[in-house]
């Protein structure tokens, strides 16, 4: 009989964010190819839950539970989720028998500790923390605001560089195991060419969390770092595409984007669903990676797993410096910059030689960003055998 390991996250939470749903479907479907038995358990509250139209409605009826219940029959996971809900309700695998397979598992992979069932959590003879937006956690954790990390036995991050000598997100003296973001390559074959000269990527201008407090000064979000590069349109001889998250309440920022050419595209249209996420990514011809402030200025070493989808699609990537020297190979199908004139620079470089930057970008996730080489290091890391 295989091995079991639980990914525990939040898709049901998060219906029509594609790319949000692809973060736990490269883990299921790389543990799954390696041979293990995989479960993904979610959880909400039903005030969570909504219908097609934004709408109060129950679990059954929820576009919460047909997003997930689809996503995962789509990929050959249809008896292997389990949706927990705070009224005692809930869908798929029962919280019982959740309960007894955690018994019986290797590994429960708490994806930013959506689980918090402390006896599902318990239950696991190892139960590790996977840190995918590193510095919000640590730094509430450090300032006495809240402790996510409570609980588990192991603490991974795609930070590459938390705990070095340069990074200002505090490890609350745990011991942390880095991890890149790894890519399930069959679901991700590399494309031929590029129909046009579109530098895309997909964004939330804010994102669900505020900036941060810490050490004397704040740290911010994606928007912050965008309005620095809200030039690179006039700068470039490209096209740059962003399917963004933008709230009205934004007008003023949106309205400026567009005046300086950026093209912005309805994110639930554009990836509103893993497929339709995915054939975005494809038919772009690089991506422009603007990370978040607080990635940036505290030298994390984050890298997207967006990113990686885009390389292992053969779509060279011009990536924002979180600190990602020698974390990852620069220069061809990865290019970084720093500031405007970089990044500018990088967008014409890419154009100028494509066909070597898109083979480089796919040969970048086949030898360091491929689930069957960033996987089976990860479990032995953190002790798995």
């Amino acid at each position: 009989m295989a091995e079991t390991i639980i990914v525990a996250g939040s898709l049901a939470q998060r219906p029509h964010h594609g790319g949000h749903t692809w973060v736990f479907l490269q883990y299921l479907l790389g543990f799954r190819a390696a041979g293990y038995d995989v479960v993904f358990a979610d959880w909400l509250d039903e005030s969570m839950c909504v219908d097609e139209a934004g709408r109060p409605a129950p679990l059954h009826a929820s576009v919460n539970l047909r997003f997930l219940a689809e996503t995962m029959d789509r990929w050959g996971l249809a008896e292997c989720w389990s949706l927990l809900a705070a009224n005692g309700e809930g869908a798929g695998i029962g919280r019982e028998d959740l309960i007894g397979r955690a018994r019986r598992s290797i590994l429960l992979l708490n994806v930013m500790g959506y689980l918090n069932d402390e006896e599902i959590l318990s239950a696991a003879p190892l139960c590790a923390f996977l840190d995918i937006d590193p510095g919000f956690g640590q730094m509430w954790a450090d300032l006495g605001l809240a402790d996510p990390f409570a609980g588990h036995d192991r603490y991974i991050t795609v930070g590459g560089r938390i705990g070095e000598p340069g990074c200002d997100i505090p490890t609350l003296g745990l011991d942390w195991t880095h991890v890149l973001p790894s890519v399930h390559l069959s679901e991700w074959p590399a494309l031929p060419g590029h129909s046009d000269d579109r530098f895309t990527s997909v964004a939330s201008w804010r994102g669900p969390f505020g900036p941060i407090e810490y050490g004397g000064r704040t740290y911010g979000l994606r928007v912050h770092e965008l309005r620095r590069f809200a030039a690179l349109p006039g700068r470039a001889g490209a096209t740059f595409e962003l399917a963004l998250d933008i709230d009205d309440a934004d007008a003023r920022d949106r309205d400026a984007l567009l005046r300086e050419g950026w093209v912005l595209v309805e994110p639930r249209e554009a990836a509103g669903d893993p497929w339709r996420y995915r054939e975005y990514i494809r038919g772009s011809a690089a991506e422009l990676m603007v990370a978040k402030s607080l990635y940036v200025d505290t030298r994390s070493g984050w890298f997207s797993d967006r990113s990686a989808c885009y390389l292992a699609s053969g779509r060279p990537v011009l990536a924002q410096d979180t600190g990602l020297e020698d974390l990852l190979p620069a220069g061809e199908g990865l290019l970084i910059f720093a500031d405007l004139e970089e990044a500018a620079a990088g967008a014409e470089a890419i154009l100028a030689d494509y066909d070597r930057h898109s083979r480089a970008a796919r040969e970048l996730a086949e030898e360091h960003l491929a689930a069957d080489r960033v996987l089976p290091r990860l479990l032995e890391e953190i002790g798995i055998a």
